[in-house]
């Protein structure tokens, strides 16, 4: 009992393994593919485009992923409601990684063509993708319930942001690797085959999350729910009939930081490489410094949204990613490699101050019986508009408008997510 009291972390530490472990999957899993987007898929995949189109067109298979997102989100919340969070975070951590996986094997376009069926190589990625975020639609949702509510009173943000911490375990694992393959193979091996690499390496993770979560039980909320009333037989239903507002508001709420890690990481890397000629290994080593500064902002984040708010945390989040949009822009396209160190920096910091307090706030906006769906919907649809947008928008500003323009499409996801947690102040009343 004492122990619980005074070490509420250690108390809970195979939850928080658990929770944490997941995200750390998917952030990998999401950005080993945004690296190969951003590096090889294109030229890959897509040859017969000019190096513009094909850039698009990978970034496309990339946003693919986010639309799969909100059906897995429909499909592992409508379980995850019913019948638990422990067994369907199992299920999404199986297909997530199943899916990465089976990605490593996809033959290319040109392997294909002399076979007369060239066309079948993007069709095939394209299908691991939408499973890839099909998987992970239920992932995040999951995860996030199954840290907070295990969160003594006044922990929630603190456990909240364990799973949130994923994001940089995972980028740190992923951009490490590339860094390693890049530094030990030549170009044409990385490109013939060492790009696979990562995504054989995502099963030892799958693996050690699935070992992980088999000894968990189930939250405590969750089985306080079930002995007051049985649990929705459309959670969906539920969700959209008792809590529209909430939705909204959490789309809104999640927009920002999306659009900072993905501008941050996928476009800026392709941007740095290919436009400004960056050599890709300096590159990705500048990325995984700037990456540190993430982890600190989301414990940050956890530290200061458990002595005020998770609300007020991600309002001030939201307004600072506003004003790093517009400096967004210049300083990566500055022509000084510490200039955009500082610059992703400082963008990664902001965005663990808008993704840092997301696990304690949406849960708050929603009733129980309906969380995992109504957080897990949220988040991802979120999503379409910060992260599937966010490469590709700043691609097409850069190329229409020049390089300071890129940092337009963070100062507009800011500016949402702040009218999303200002205006989520009545949906917040009826889900607390």
């Amino acid at each position: 009992m004492s122990s619980a009291s005074t070490n509420p972390i250690r108390a809970h530490s195979r939850v928080l393994g658990a929770s944490l472990i997941g995200t750390a999957v998917e952030f990998y899993d999401f950005y080993i593919y945004a690296t190969a987007s951003a590096l090889v898929i294109g030229p890959l995949f897509f040859p017969a485009q000019s190096q513009t189109a094909q850039q698009l067109a990978a970034f496309m298979t990339f946003g693919l992923a986010f639309f799969a997102r909100p059906v897995g989100a429909i499909a592992f919340g409508h379980f995850g409601d019913r019948i638990g969070r422990k067994a369907t975070l199992v299920a999404s951590l199986l297909l997530m990684g199943g899916s990465t996986l089976l990605i490593a094997f996809v033959p290319t376009y040109a392997f294909l063509e002399g076979w007369g069926v060239g066309w079948m190589a993007p069709a095939l990625l394209c299908l691991l993708r939408f499973g890839q975020g099909f998987g992970l639609g239920g992932e995040w949702g999951g995860a996030s319930l199954l840290a907070v509510e295990n969160a003594p009173k006044g922990w929630e943000a603190r456990f909240g942001s364990a799973p949130q911490l994923g994001a940089p375990l995972g980028f740190l694992c992923a951009n490490g690797l590339f860094l390693l393959l890049g530094l030990g193979l030549s170009e044409a091996d990385f490109v013939s085959w060492g790009w696979r690499i990562p995504f054989l390496a995502s099963a030892l993770l799958v693996v050690v999350g699935l070992w992980v979560r088999l000894k968990i039980g189930e939250t405590p909320a969750f089985r306080e729910a079930l002995d007051h009333a049985p649990p929705p037989k459309v959670p969906l239903g539920r969700l959209l009939a008792d809590h529209p507002g909430a939705v909204l508001a959490g789309i809104a709420g999640v927009v920002a930081c999306f659009a900072i890690f993905y501008l941050a990481t996928a476009f800026a890397l392709s941007f740095g490489t290919k436009t400004l000629h960056y050599p890709r290994e300096t590159f990705l080593g500048v990325q995984l410094a700037a990456n540190c500064f993430l982890a600190l902002g989301i414990l940050a984040a956890g530290w200061w949204a458990d002595k005020t708010s998770p609300r007020l945390v991600l309002a001030v989040g939201a307004a600072l990613t506003a004003l790093v949009g517009l400096g967004f822009g210049s300083g990566l396209g500055s022509g000084s490699l510490f200039a955009v160190f500082a610059t992703l920096s400082a963008a990664l910091f902001v965005m663990g101050l808008t993704y840092g307090p997301l696990g304690a706030w949406l849960p708050t906006l929603f009733a129980v019986p309906v969380r995992y769906t109504g957080i897990s919907l949220a988040f991802n649809l979120g999503g379409i508009v910060g992260g599937a947008l966010a490469p590709f928008a700043a691609q097409w500003l850069a190329d229409h408008g020049g390089t300071a323009y890129v940092g337009l499409f963070l100062t507009a996801a800011g500016a949402i997510t702040l009218a999303g947690v200002l205006g989520a102040r009545g949906a917040h009343a009826r889900g607390g």
